[in-house]
């Protein structure tokens, strides 16, 4: 299937934007993706961005009952429980400082963040949708953009 769509124009900006959506992947994955399939930088950002912030407002609205529904099974408790303590953990640093928190836990392209941890983590604080989505939003664009010099710089070095 990704054969297929990555031999068209229209169908490299969704694959991209599918691959930004995949946890952990997100745009970190999806630019170099993007890139590497022929889309140029700025299209390759744009697809990859617009990917990795679809997820986020379902995650926020979503999440607590998802998680309430998976505690009910003894397979999935753990991890559930594993996932919350991690979301926590990381909360309590966004919680001192809130909107800068969340930012910087979503801007700072490493493992363990971005726009999926930043969600979970202002579901877990109760952080309005209004306030976190766009906070969310732009750490992703600066990841992006890290990302972006990061990838080009690969680029020209290749």
């Amino acid at each position: 299937m990704i054969g297929w769509l990555t031999q068209t124009y229209i169908g490299k900006l969704i694959a991209t934007m599918l691959v930004s959506m995949v946890p952990v992947i997100e745009l970190r994955g999806g630019i170099p993706y993007g890139v590497g399939f022929g889309l140029s930088y700025p299209e390759a950002f744009i697809a990859a961005f617009i990917g990795n912030m679809i997820p986020v407002p379902f995650i926020m609205l979503f999440l607590r009952q998802i998680f309430d529904w998976l505690r009910r099974f003894e397979k999935t408790r753990g991890t559930i429980e594993r996932l919350e303590a991690r979301a926590h953990l990381k909360g309590q640093k966004v919680e001192k400082y809130r909107a800068l928190g969340l930012f910087l836990l979503v801007a700072v392209p490493l493992p363990g963040t971005g726009a999926w941890t930043g969600a979970l983590v202002a579901s877990v604080l109760d952080m309005r949708m209004k306030t976190a989505i766009p906070i969310i939003a732009l750490g992703v664009v600066i990841a992006g953009l890290i990302v972006l010099g990061v990838t080009h710089g690969i680029r020209i070095m290749v």
